[in-house]
C-alpha cells in the first residue's frame, strides 16, 4: 500500500510485536498474513486503526475525566449499577467526534482495499482490545463486531461503535476479574474484508480438544453462513474431529463426526430492515447434510496444526469459506486459554453416586458436576434476579451474561455448540455447562434443585433435584508406574479423550457393542437387506438413520470406524485391543430391523454368539462389515495400535475359519503389523492353549465367561447368582494356566473381566502369577495400580 498513515497498519506491516499497538487480534491477524501465506494458509487482507487513534479520540473529547468518574468507583457485582455506568461510559465514547484526519486516513484506507477487491467491497469492523487474545486470558466476545459494512458513513458509524464497546458491561466486568486497568486498555479497529461465508459456511476450531485437554486432536466446528452465530452460540453446529499424529504421518481421514441441528443461518440483509445482516431458516436439506465436506475439514486441519507450530501453543482459531471462490479462509486466531492452562499432575474426576431423572441434555462443557437451585432467565433485563449459587437457565448465553455467569453454579441453555462464546467463558471460569438442549427454558422450572453433569462423556445432562456426587483429587505426578501393564476397560469413545489421561497403557478391552448401540442403532444386516425388514415405521427409521450415506452398509462402516477410531486415537501408539462384536441373539433382536434376522434361543449366553456368527450364513455378510470397518481405522485412518480380538472362539478349525475370513476381508494377521487376540473365556481354549497359540498373538482372558463355564453358571440368573464367583479356586487355576501356557508360547497374556476391578484380592492373585496386564474400569485404576505397585515392592523384598 502507497499511502502513509498515521493511524493505520495495514495487515502486512503487522506482527504478533505489535499487540500494544494494534491488540491482539489485528497483531495474529498481521502474524499470519506475513508468515503463514507462504505455508498456504489465507487470511483475507485488512488493515487496523491503532489504539494511538482511540487514545487521540478520547483526547480531542477531553473524555478521560468523566470516564475516570464512571469506572474508577464501580462496583462489579451491582449488577443494574454496572450497567448504567457501561452504558454511559458507551455513550461518551460515541458521541465524541471523530477527528477529521483520523476520518481521512480511515476512507482512504478503505478505498485502497477497494482497489485490491473491487468496488462493491463490503468488510468486517472488528475490536482488537490491547490486553486480548493473550495465553491467560481470552478477552473472548467482549467487545462488539461489526459486520458487511460498506465505507462511508456506515464504516466511520461501526468505527465508532466498535471503540465505545470497549466499555460493554461484560468487558468492564471482566477486566476487573482478570485484574486489568480499565485506563491501560486501549481498543484497535481491524477492517478486513468479509469473506462470503453467508453463501457458505464458517465456524471456530481449536488445535485440542476444548472439553478434556488432549493435544493431539483438532476440533473444528461449523454451520451454514457467517460466522457470528457459532461464535455467540445462537446455532447448534457440526463438529469434526483430525488427529494430529497420523496427519502428519500423512494419513488423510476425519476422526470423528457429529452433525448439528443448524436451525438458523446469519445472511446479507435483503434491505428489509437497516441491520446490514440477519437470520434466516436453514433448508431442511442443508440441515440434514455436513457443512463443508471431508477435504475441507482435512485443510482446516492442516491450518490448525500450521498456525500451532507458528506459534508454539494450542489455538484458538475462527474460518469462513467464501461462497463466491469456494475457499477457506482464518479470520482470528489467539492463544487457547483454558484446557491447554490446566495442571498436568492432578487429576480431578467427578463421578455420580446414584440414578437420577434426567430432564434435559446437551453438550457437555467441562467435565464437573453441580448442583444447585434453577433460575431461569429470559432476558438481560433479568439478571439482577439471579442469586450467587444458582444454576442459570437461558435460551442462550451471550457474552453480555457473563457478569452474572462467574456467580452461577452451572449454566444450561437451549442454543449453541461446544465453541461458542459462552462455552468458552464458561470453561475459563471454570463453570460446568450444558449447551444447546433445545428444552432447557420448559423442561427446568425456576426455583427448582437440579444438578448438572458434565462428567458422563460429550453428552451433559440436567437431572432433577439434588443427585449426589463426589470428587476424586488424585496427585498423578507421585504415582510410579507398576511392571504389570494397567489397561483401561473402554466402550463409550465419548469418555476417551478424558480417560487417556488415567495412568495407563492402552486399553485391554474396547467393546464394539456399545458403539453400535448407541452410534448405529440398527442391525447390520437390516441396512444390507431392508427388503426382510416387515415394518414400515422401522423401515422409514432405517432411511432416517442412512440418510445422506451413498449406502445404507456405509453408514455402518463410518459409524463403527469413527467410534473405534477415537479411542484408538486417545491412547494412540499405546496399543488398543478391540473386540468384535459379541452380542448375543436376543441383544442383537433388539436393534432396529434386528428381529427380522435373529431367532429366539432358549440359552443365548452359550449360543449364537462371538466367533461362531463371523462365518455363519446367518451373520457372515455382518461381520463384513465390521472387518471393513477395522481395516479403514487401521490403513485408512493410521492407526495402527488397533489390535483385533476375537470372543468366544469354541475350537481350533473354529478360529482357523475366522481367520481366513478376516484375511478375506483385508486383515490378514501380521500384515502392517496387525495383531489379532483371542478371548480365553472357555475352558477349552485353556485346555488347548498351545494350539490356539499358534493361530494367535496374544490371550485376553474374560473372566466373566470363564467363571461361568467352569462353573456351569448362568451369569444371567439370580437364582444361582450366588453361586457365580472368580474368586473360586477352579476358576483362579484355570487363570493360572492360561498365564502359563501364554508365557510358555511367547503370547501376551491379560485380563479384561470385573474381578480385579471388583476384588482386590484377584488383582493380587493375578500379579503373583505374572499375568502380563490387566484391563480395568477407569475408576478403578488409581487405587488398583497403588495397590499393584505395594504388592510388586513386596515381591521384590
Amino acid at each position: 500500500m502507497s499511502q502513509a498513515y498515521r493511524y493505520i497498519r495495514w495487515f502486512n506491516q503487522l506482527s504478533i510485536q505489535d499487540i500494544p499497538l494494534v491488540g491482539g487480534k489485528n497483531a495474529s491477524l498481521g502474524e499470519m498474513y506475513q508468515a503463514l501465506a507462504v505455508e498456504g494458509i489465507r487470511v483475507p487482507n485488512g488493515f487496523a486503526i491503532t489504539a494511538d487513534a482511540y487514545r487521540y479520540l478520547l483526547d480531542q473529547a477531553g473524555a478521560w475525566p468523566r470516564l475516570h468518574e464512571l469506572l474508577d468507583e464501580v462496583d462489579a457485582d451491582d449488577v443494574a449499577d454496572l450497567a448504567r455506568r457501561a452504558q454511559q461510559a458507551r455513550d461518551l465514547v460515541y458521541a465524541a467526534p471523530l477527528p477529521a484526519d483520523l476520518q481521512t486516513e480511515i476512507n482512504a484506507a478503505f478505498a485502497e482495499l477497494q482497489q485490491q477487491y473491487g468496488e462493491d467491497l463490503s468488510v468486517a469492523v472488528r475490536s482488537s482490545a490491547t490486553a486480548e487474545d493473550l495465553p491467560n486470558a481470552s478477552f473472548a466476545g467482549q467487545q462488539d463486531t461489526y459486520l458487511n459494512i460498506r465505507g462511508g458513513h456506515g464504516l466511520l458509524d461501526a468505527c465508532k461503535r466498535c471503540f465505545a464497546s470497549l466499555f460493554t458491561d461484560r468487558a468492564i466486568h471482566y477486566r476487573i476479574d482478570q485484574g486489568f486497568d480499565h485506563f491501560k486498555v486501549a481498543l484497535s479497529i481491524g477492517i478486513m474484508k468479509m469473506v462470503r461465508s453467508d453463501l457458505a459456511a464458517s465456524g471456530v476450531m481449536f488445535s485440542l480438544d476444548t472439553e478434556s485437554g488432549f493435544q493431539d486432536a483438532v476440533f473444528i466446528t461449523g454451520a451454514y453462513g457467517l460466522g457470528e452465530n457459532v461464535v455467540q452460540g445462537a446455532v447448534d453446529p457440526d463438529e469434526f474431529y483430525v488427529h494430529k499424529p497420523t496427519f502428519a504421518q500423512g494419513y488423510r481421514a476425519v476422526l470423528r463426526r457429529n452433525l448439528g441441528a443448524k436451525k438458523i443461518k446469519m445472511v446479507y440483509s435483503d434491505g428489509s430492515t437497516r441491520e446490514p445482516v440477519r437470520n434466516i431458516a436453514t433448508a431442511n436439506a442443508e440441515r440434514r447434510r455436513f457443512c463443508i465436506a471431508d477435504t475441507e475439514v482435512l485443510e482446516l486441519a492442516d491450518y490448525a496444526i500450521k498456525i500451532e507450530t507458528h506459534y508454539s501453543r494450542p489455538m484458538d482459531m475462527e474460518w469462513a469459506k467464501d461462497g463466491l471462490d469456494g475457499k477457506l479462509y482464518i479470520v482470528q486466531a489467539r492463544p487457547e486459554t483454558v484446557a491447554s492452562q490446566r495442571s498436568g499432575n492432578v487429576l480431578e474426576q467427578y463421578r455420580l453416586l446414584e440414578q437420577g431423572v434426567v430432564i434435559a441434555r446437551g453438550h457437555a462443557v467441562g467435565s464437573k458436576i453441580a448442583a444447585g437451585k434453577a433460575r431461569v432467565i429470559a432476558s438481560v433485563a433479568q439478571l439482577s434476579s439471579f442469586k450467587p449459587g444458582e444454576v442459570l437457565i437461558a435460551d442462550m448465553t451471550t457474552p453480555d451474561w457473563e457478569p452474572v455467569m462467574k456467580t452461577a453454579a452451572a449454566i444450561v441453555t437451549n442454543r449453541g455448540g461446544r465453541t461458542c462464546h459462552a462455552a468458552i467463558i464458561a470453561r475459563e471460569l471454570g463453570v460446568p455447562a450444558v449447551i444447546g438442549c433445545e428444552n432447557a427454558t420448559t423442561a427446568i422450572a425456576s426455583g427448582g434443585e437440579v444438578t448438572v453433569s458434565c462428567a458422563e462423556g460429550d453428552a451433559g445432562k440436567v437431572y432433577q433435584g439434588r443427585v449426589e456426587f463426589e470428587v476424586l483429587r488424585t496427585d498423578l505426578a507421585q504415582m510410579q508406574r507398576p511392571k504389570t501393564k494397567i489397561m483401561l476397560n473402554l466402550g463409550n469413545p465419548e469418555l476417551a479423550f478424558k480417560h487417556s489421561f488415567l495412568p495407563n497403557d492402552g486399553v485391554g478391552l474396547a467393546r464394539m457393542e456399545f458403539i453400535i448401540t448407541e452410534y448405529i442403532k440398527a442391525h447390520p444386516l437390516a441396512l444390507i437387506h431392508p427388503e426382510r425388514v416387515q415394518d414400515a415405521a422401522e423401515l422409514e427409521q432405517l432411511k432416517r438413520l442412512t440418510e445422506g450415506y451413498e449406502k445404507p452398509e456405509e453408514f455402518f462402516i463410518q459409524r463403527l470406524a469413527e467410534g473405534v477410531a477415537t479411542i484408538a486415537a486417545a491412547f494412540y501408539p499405546k496399543p488398543v485391543v478391540v473386540r468384535m462384536s459379541d452380542f448375543k441373539t436376543n441383544e442383537y433382536a433388539t436393534l432396529l430391523g434386528g428381529r427380522w434376522f435373529e431367532q429366539d434361543e432358549a440359552n443365548p449366553m452359550i449360543g449364537f454368539r462371538g466367533a461362531s456368527r463371523y462365518v455363519h450364513p446367518a451373520y457372515a455378510e455382518g461381520f463384513a462389515l465390521e472387518c471393513a470397518a477395522m481395516k479403514r481405522v487401521r490403513e485408512t485412518m493410521g492407526l495402527s495400535n488397533l489390535i483385533l480380538m476375537i470372543p468366544f472362539c469354541r475350537r481350533i478349525d473354529e478360529a482357523e475359519r475366522v481367520l481366513a475370513a478376516m484375511a478375506g476381508h483385508g486383515l490378514q494377521r501380521g500384515d502392517n503389523g496387525l495383531e489379532i487376540y483371542v478371548m480365553c473365556e472357555i475352558p477349552n481354549n485353556v485346555i488347548l492353549i498351545d494350539q490356539f497359540a499358534e493361530l494367535f498373538d496374544g490371550f485376553s482372558i474374560g473372566s466373566n465367561d470363564l467363571t461361568q463355564l467352569t462353573l456351569g453358571v448362568d451369569r444371567d440368573s439370580e437364582i444361582v447368582a450366588n453361586d457365580f464367583d472368580e474368586r473360586d479356586p477352579g476358576v483362579k487355576t484355570m487363570i493360572r494356566l492360561a498365564v502359563e501356557g501364554a508365557r510358555r508360547n511367547g503370547r501376551h497374556s491379560g485380563l479384561c473381566g470385573q474381578a480385579p476391578s471388583d476384588y482386590p484380592e484377584m488383582a493380587e492373585y493375578l500379579v503373583e502369577i505374572g499375568i502380563d496386564s490387566m484391563s480395568l474400569n477407569p475408576d478403578t485404576v488409581l487405587q488398583t495400580t497403588q495397590r499393584i505397585l505395594a504388592l510388586e515392592n513386596r515381591l521384590r523384598r
